[in-house]
């Protein structure tokens, strides 16, 4: 597929942008549709995205598409990214003193500290969740300097004695999102039980702006973000039904 033109983005970021794309992506002819072998390849300095069309991502399974798109995220990191995230926390119209549910990054999974600093430098409580397998999440509280220990899967996390905290607002990793905010997650369902947990508690994904794809299978359990931050901006989605 090639694809060349102009592309300014539609939606409601906080900030316009436009980007000329010339794209060029190709699936492996030799794989079926679960494998998730996806080769692809971009020119200029348009955001890449996720090659696949709708009825191919649809067609996917669960497995293979997870796979697909933890080798396209690797391919999107950038040095600056946590700072430009980090200039859109006012954006988030937080009530005063709301605490925020952050997360240490693993591999390359979106950076969000710099953003947590500048939420808590406005006087915002920050916490981090703790996992137990098939539970919800719980959230500790958390701020710079505090020690902190290796979950089970080797990511940092608050120390068992920390003070549980519940967020007004808990900033979620992903794999991919569409726009409609589905998003698509690691299989462990630890934010979609979280989120079912907390009612009222608004989910913000954070991502590369390369890691949008037309659509996403989804299961009734699965649960919506409210909006996304990339190095591009804050996207609100609509409000669920």
């Amino acid at each position: 597929m090639v694809l060349t033109g102009s592309c300014p983005w539609p939606g409601s970021w906080s900030w316009s942008y436009g980007a000329h794309l010339h794209l060029q992506a190709r699936e492996d002819p030799n794989t079926n549709g679960d494998s998730g072998s996806v080769h692809f390849h971009f020119e200029s300095g348009a955001t890449p995205t996720l090659p696949l069309r709708e009825g191919k991502l649809r067609s996917m399974s669960k497995p293979a598409l997870r796979a697909a798109a933890r080798r396209h995220r690797a391919t999107l990191t950038r040095a600056d990214y946590a700072d430009a995230i980090a200039r859109f926390a006012g954006d988030l119209d937080l009530a005063s003193g709301a605490v925020v549910a952050g997360y240490f990054p693993f591999r390359d999974e979106a950076d969000p500290r710099a953003l947590m600093a500048a939420l808590a430098a406005k006087g915002h409580g920050l916490a981090l969740p703790s996992v137990e397998p098939d539970r919800p999440l719980t959230f500790r509280a958390w701020k710079t300097g505090d020690a902190m220990h290796a979950s089970a899967y080797g990511i940092p996390e608050p120390l068992p004695g920390a003070p549980e905290a519940v967020p007004a607002l808990v900033l979620v990793p992903l794999l991919a999102f569409d726009a409609a905010g589905h998003r698509l997650g690691y299989g462990g369902g630890f934010y979609d039980r979280t989120l079912a947990a907390l009612k009222g508690v608004a989910a913000i994904g954070i991502a590369y702006a390369g890691q949008e794809v037309p659509a996403l299978p989804r299961e009734d359990h699965d649960h919506p973000l409210d909006a996304v931050i990339t190095e591009l901006g804050l996207r609100r989605f609509p409000p669920r039904a």
